[in-house]
């Protein structure tokens, strides 16, 4: 399943969240990025083999959450990288 989720923020960086339905740090994850008002897409990884495989091959991983900002691959939910991979404090 694919979830496009907008919020209004100027030239930011594209974002994609590899989750599952069952995973804590992905919920927080992408509740800190609606916070934050950054617009995402969400990509179930439990549903999509295709898009777990791509996931995979970005990480290096098989644990989600997996976040590509911008190119910036992050593995789990980690404020400080995420962060600076926005350009935010």
């Amino acid at each position: 399943m694919l979830v496009h989720v907008t919020c209004n923020v100027s030239m930011a960086p594209q974002i994609t969240v590899y989750s599952t339905p069952s995973c804590p740090y992905c919920k927080l994850a992408k509740e800190y990025l609606h916070a934050k008002n950054f617009a995402y897409t969400e990509i179930d990884v439990a549903a999509d083999s295709e898009k777990a495989e791509e996931m995979i091959q970005k990480s290096g991983q098989m644990g989600v959450p997996v976040i590509d900002i911008g190119g910036t691959i992050i593995v789990g939910f980690d404020k400080p990288k995420m962060n600076a991979a926005l350009g935010i404090a």
